[in-house]
């Protein structure tokens, strides 16, 4: 297990400086001059030519993206003499246009997008994988066909679209719940409750329906097995042979299919931040957009590929303790 462990994490490490490179050579190949995108309305060339000095954009290439790269680990130092500032490690890049550091917006703004994130994962997976188990036990029942027919609508469906259906039901037309306004969970934890809601159905409506359906065809192709027959045979409960001999051989697939899904998370977050108009990493990241603020740009660009990785790698490591076959691979 230990060398699959190094192996993994040896692939995660050399995909990182390959995202970190690519990252990097994208945000700076951009038509737009980035020193002129800093000085606002009063642009004249020498301010430009400053503020390419105090960016560091002066120098080669291949020094910039070093001096990056050092910024993330100790820190670096912007500009020169007495205009010349300090950004503390880790240092993702300095925001001129709102005049602060990249790390702490992101920090400032992870709270939001981790609480959607985590909730909606929990949530899809909680949906997704109870009902299918029992649409697989009622296997052409009306409980089957029943199930199966919601999973599909809602799997049909884009994410704005459920998003706005949820606040314009939910929150206007019925007032069952308040707006969603930001509320940290250590202030608050019903308010916190109450915002994450909507966001959490959102996006996990539209998953569920993806697990749903592929518990379904996992479970009915596990439960066909020889070894099930005989766990059976051996007067084992039927909770016991569904949950230790059935759910775990059909694991597998809902485990890969989870952290590719994770890829797709920011994506939904965005969507759900701005239609519910929270302040996360995603609206940071559109805005951003909007503005051209590439430093912002770059750094939630890493950032969001590391967490990509990264729970890959868990996805993996996980997938070893699943089935052991795999630590040979």
């Amino acid at each position: 297990m230990g060398g699959y462990i190094a192996r993994r994490v040896f692939t995660m490490t050399w995909m990182l400086v390959l995202l970190s490179i690519i990252v990097f050579v994208l945000f700076n190949a951009v038509p737009a001059d980035p020193a002129a995108l800093t000085c606002g309305k009063a642009c004249t060339p020498q301010v430009i030519e400053a503020n390419r000095e105090r960016l560091g954009l002066d120098k080669p290439l291949t020094e910039q993206y070093v001096e990056w790269v050092k910024g993330i680990f100790v820190g670096r130092t912007y500009g020169s003499g007495e205009a010349s500032f300090e950004c503390s490690a880790p240092c993702l890049g300095y925001s001129f246009l709102k005049r602060e550091e990249v790390t702490d917006l992101l920090v400032e703004r992870f709270p939001v997008t981790a609480s959607i994130a985590f909730g909606a994962v929990i949530l899809w997976l909680g949906l997704g994988v109870t009902s299918g188990i029992f649409a697989a036990l009622r296997r052409g029942q009306w409980q089957d066909k029943t199930i199966t027919a919601v999973a599909m609508f809602f799997y049909s469906f884009p994410t704005f679209f459920i998003g706005l259906v949820l606040l314009f039901f939910v929150v206007i037309r019925w007032g069952l719940l308040p707006y969603p306004s930001w509320i940290p969970l250590t202030e608050d934890p019903w308010g916190w409750f109450q915002t994450m809601i909507l966001p959490w159905f959102t996006i996990a409506l539209i998953s569920a329906g993806f697990y749903t359906r592929l518990t379904r065809s996992q479970m009915l192709e596990t439960l066909g097995e020889d070894y099930i027959r005989t766990a059976r045979s051996k007067g084992l409960p039927e909770r016991t042979v569904i949950r230790k001999h059935g759910l775990r051989a059909g694991l597998t697939p809902i485990v890969t299919a989870t952290g590719l899904d994770l890829a797709f998370l920011l994506g939904g977050a965005i969507i759900a931040e701005t239609i519910f108009t929270l302040p996360g990493i995603g609206k940071l990241f559109l805005d951003s957009a909007t503005t051209l603020d590439l430093p912002v740009l770059a750094a939630t660009t890493l950032v969001a590929g590391a967490f990509v990785l990264i729970a890959n790698l868990v996805v993996d490591l996980f997938y070893g303790v699943i089935d052991p076959r795999v630590r040979l691979g």
